[in-house]
């Protein structure tokens, strides 16, 4: 078994091995993996934090040994707690990584960072104050950061960025915590859920207080929300249908 740590900033995970290939995700700087196949040009992945799969470019890792993954695994994760923050290498280059920034690698990889970090579990009170972290950052199908991000993806960072682990996508995610009722049970910072006509669970987002929500459709933005689903407060229709709310925390 292969490892790999990104020493990048935001590097797109692919459903193929292929540049043109749909990207499923991002591994942001820091993030570290098994690499579970490797080729000339592409390694297929399986992420720690989450154990999700896909494809990235090997010019875009540095492999790492088992002792190496295994002091990470062990370690307690750090965070970039910037929008946007520097790591200095060592020939005294600067690149930018973004929000949510795995540091734990920061002296296996020889880099420097000198910037704010979040660390450990926080609680439940900040869910939403890291969530306006992300306000009006683009959607981006894949995205996990402010420069773009999809609904699953920004509710996975704030929780990672408050010291709790989620799925990256909407129905996974749907599978996590204890379902509520009643609109009237969940308290700020519980997940909604939301399916399509099919059934399926395609949308997430973070409940606030007094029946308005944040997510990302269109950009990162503030709903209302009832017993129907996301009204739109530009378009005065409902977008999203509400399928089950959870508690996670």
């Amino acid at each position: 078994m292969q490892y790999g740590i990104c020493q990048l900033s935001i590097v797109p995970l692919r459903l193929e091995p292929t540049d043109t290939s749909e990207m499923v995700s991002q591994v942001l700087y820091g993030d570290y993996f098994k690499v579970l196949e490797q080729r000339k040009k592409w390694s297929r992945i399986r992420m720690h934090f989450d154990g999700y799969e896909g494809w990235i470019d090997n010019k875009q890792y540095v492999e790492i040994d088992e002792t190496q993954f295994t002091g990470l695994t062990k370690s307690t994760d750090s965070y970039s707690a910037d929008l946007v923050e520097f790591i200095e290498c060592t020939k005294n280059q600067l690149h930018p990584i973004p929000l949510g920034a795995t540091l734990t690698g920061l002296n296996l990889l020889n880099h420097k960072h000198e910037g704010n970090i979040t660390t450990g579990i926080k609680a439940k009170c900040n869910i939403l104050n890291t969530a306006f972290l992300y306000l009006n950052a683009p959607y981006l199908w894949g995205g996990k950061t402010p420069f773009g991000i999809d609904c699953s993806g920004f509710t996975q960072m704030v929780y990672k960025l408050n010291g709790y682990s989620i799925l990256r996508d909407a129905s996974q995610q749907a599978t996590q915590g204890e379902a509520l009722s009643f609109i009237e049970e969940s308290e700020p910072g519980d997940l909604a859920f939301f399916d399509n006509a099919e059934g399926n669970i395609v949308h997430v987002g973070i409940i606030m207080k007094d029946n308005y929500i944040i997510h990302a459709h269109g950009k990162v933005r503030i709903d209302r929300l009832d017993h129907s689903g996301i009204y739109n407060v530009d378009t005065g229709v409902h977008s999203h249908k509400l399928r089950v709310i959870k508690k996670i925390i």
